[in-house]
């Protein structure tokens, strides 16, 4: 973690092409996907910094890892502050030290934005699957969605699904709404070395083949229903070591996924490891027979690109944006029915050839993902949305002294 005198804040001043990013997010220790989302993105954009491009990240605590930019032009202004830092702390910041744009990248706009706001909906699952959602976080994301339709300048959406679906509950004006598409991390690679992968899966307690799952446990990742596809498919498989892996973060409503696994008498073939580090991960999916994600809904579903960066074939559902990210590089099923996945299973398991035919197509898959490529697309939506301000403040500047001279 940087020590917060290290980042650079005296030197420096709000030029006329100056952009704010609220880096809340990206500033967290532990990132799950919007985490990575902000931080990545936020990353790729100091590149493109310079003096008459000039970027201001606004964080409630300084930065908790060591991944953070270090630019000469991109500013971290820490502003503490116990509660509703969005909507409280940093509307007042956008008061008194306005940018010329403004840009969040997940999702919650200040209540009061005097300058022009972009904003990122990474996805609309909780009016897909409103039961999979507590009551209170479906009411909360309607009603800033809602809200940021209406006042927000620029919409940024991670997928055309996304944006498809913001046109269709919140009437989102279409040229104002951009499908963005998420990077994919370049660090990610194949793992070829056979004790690697055998020192990461001993150190999870993973014997023998398997397929795995990586992500959080919750009701949307459609877990209950790959387990019953699992038991399924080991009917139709002689392979007695074949074992799935559940990994990852439990979110919530997760305990039926265990009772099932339980009922179905599988705790000797399901495995859950709970959090799998990052150091872990490529090991790890480069050592399964495939990597299963049949998720009812995803905003974008990068796992899948992350997989595939690690050589891995991939199962995934054929609904919402996750054919757009996998395109013909994954077997695709429908995530309601649980005698495809079951099916797909089995392909993926007896069929070496299509294993590495997914693989093949999954490496060309992955290199229409970059963060330089989003970062340049935002940025221009950026400049967009500050020159037409700075235009209109212009013209409205002339109007009210034409309106102040004397008849």
């Amino acid at each position: 973690m940087k020590d917060e005198k290290e980042i650079k804040t005296s030197s420096f001043r709000l030029h006329p092409s100056s952009f704010g990013i609220d880096a809340s997010r990206a500033a967290r220790a532990h990132r799950t996907g919007t985490e990575t989302y902000s931080l990545e993105l936020i990353k790729a954009l100091a590149h493109l910094a310079g003096p008459e491009r000039r970027f201001r990240l606004y964080t409630p605590h300084p930065p908790q890892h060591s991944d953070w930019p270090d630019s000469p032009f991109m500013e971290t202004k820490v502003i503490p502050w116990p509660r509703l830092w969005t909507h409280l702390r940093l509307a007042a910041e956008m008061q008194r030290h306005p940018p010329d744009a403004l840009f969040v990248p997940a999702h919650v706009l200040p209540l009061h934005c005097p300058v022009p706001a972009v904003v990122t909906v990474h996805d609309l699952g909780y009016r897909h699957y409103p039961e999979a959602h507590r009551p209170f976080d479906r009411w909360y994301l309607d009603w800033t969605t809602r809200r940021h339709t209406r006042v927000a300048h620029h919409l940024i959406a991670d997928s055309q699904a996304t944006k498809d679906d913001l046109i269709r509950f919140y009437s989102a004006d279409p040229a104002r709404t951009s499908v963005v598409y998420l990077g994919r991390d370049e660090s990610l690679v194949p793992v070829n070395d056979p004790q690697l992968v055998a020192a990461a899966k001993a150190r999870h307690n993973i014997k023998g083949n398997y397929f795995l799952y990586l992500g959080t446990l919750q009701p949307r990742k459609n877990l209950v229903r790959l387990v019953e596809a699992f038991q399924q498919a080991l009917a139709a498989l002689p392979d007695e070591s074949l074992k799935l892996v559940i990994a990852g973060q439990q979110g919530w409503l997760y305990a039926e996924i265990f009772e099932r696994v339980q009922r179905l008498g599988l705790e000797n073939r399901v495995i859950f490891p709970g959090f799998i580090a990052a150091a872990d991960k490529p090991a790890l999916l480069s050592g399964a027979m495939g990597y299963v994600f049949p998720s009812l809904y995803e905003g974008f579903g990068l796992p899948v690109l992350e997989a595939m960066a690690c050589g891995t074939p991939v199962l995934t559902s054929n609904v919402s944006s996750l054919p757009e990210v996998a395109g013909e590089a994954a077997v695709l099923v429908d995530p309601h029915q649980t005698a495809q996945i079951a099916t797909g299973l089995v392909q993926l398991a007896q069929d070496a050839d299509l294993r590495r035919r997914l693989v093949n197509q999954g490496f060309r898959q992955i290199q229409q993902f970059s963060w330089a490529t989003a970062a340049a697309q935002v940025l221009e939506i950026l400049e967009k949305a500050a020159c037409r301000h700075a235009k209109r403040s212009v013209a409205s500047s002339q109007m009210s002294e034409a309106n102040q001279k004397p008849l």
